[in-house]
């Protein structure tokens, strides 16, 4: 008996303590699913409510000629900012994500709204006007974005190389977003699926938002597909080491460099969904 009794004590802390491991990870899972629909929750509503509006600075044509908005596009930094807002970590951290993302959001909507006319794309060309006296919107949203996101990065990161990476990793995951935002479905499924996985709440945004940008009711535009890129980038930045983040900037570097053939296989990438949406019955 007196074993029986030393085991039941033994065993009593062991129980314990699982109690407490399963209570953790209960509470780690309800604190998840509440940012996850803080995130979906604000981008769901503030597309509603922009849906109600009719302002022509905010239309456009899209591929096939139909008039479609661009209200995708706050909707979805609005709600991967408060998802990145709410979520759990230090408060510092998470508001410089947030502000990242509002930041790199603003710089698209000032692009979408000023620049909607202006002919010229790429790096290049922007850098080219700027040599010649000429701030082009694409020249404001190309530092705008790298000034954020290196802010951010180094507020978030305790070490000065960390924080520089961390806001390159977050800039060029901001253009490899809008590089793939060329046709309906593939800039909203890359950010839902890849942010899923990385754990970022602009997934949830992004998921809330497909089946009206599939649908080519509305599209992401600089605004949504700069401030999806951010948050992505965010989380990919934190989920690897030093050795991590290096990779990651030197393939979006490199992606940045190619950005006519990544942006020709979101095209054929977008056809491809639409056929599957369209035998959905999407």
């Amino acid at each position: 008996m007196g074993e029986n009794v030393r085991s039941g004590a033994a065993a009593g802390p062991v129980g314990v303590g699982a109690a407490a491991g399963i209570g953790a990870g209960a509470a780690e899972g309800i604190a998840a699913g509440a940012v996850v629909g803080i995130a979906a929750g604000v981008a769901a509503g503030v597309y509603a409510v922009l849906s109600r509006r009719t302002d022509g600075a905010w239309l456009r044509t899209n591929h096939v000629g139909r008039t479609v908005t661009l209200y995708a596009g706050p909707a979805a930094v609005l709600g991967s900012a408060a998802g990145i807002a709410a979520a759990p970590g230090p408060a510092r951290g998470r508001a410089a994500g947030a502000l990242a993302v509002l930041a790199a959001g603003g710089c698209g909507a000032y692009d979408d709204l000023v620049g909607a006319k202006d002919p010229r794309r790429g790096f290049r060309a922007h850098l080219e006007a700027l040599r010649g006296g000429e701030v082009t919107s694409g020249a404001v949203k190309l530092f705008g974005i790298g000034a954020a996101g290196v802010l951010a990065g180094l507020v978030i990161e305790e070490r000065v190389v960390d924080g520089v990476l961390t806001g390159v990793v977050i800039a060029g995951t901001a253009h490899l977003v809008n590089l793939v935002d060329v046709g309906p479905g593939v800039a909203v499924g890359s950010v839902a699926l890849l942010g899923a996985a990385a754990g970022t709440p602009g997934a949830a945004a992004a998921a809330v938002l497909a089946p009206a940008d599939l649908g080519e009711r509305t599209m992401l535009g600089d605004t949504g597909a700069h401030g999806l890129g951010a948050a992505l980038g965010i989380a990919l930045a934190r989920r690897g080491g030093r050795t991590g983040r290096v990779a990651l900037a030197a393939g979006l570097v490199a992606a940045a460099a190619n950005g006519d053939r990544i942006s020709g296989v979101a095209r054929r990438a977008s056809k491809v969904l639409r056929r599957v949406a369209g035998a959905a019955g999407a």
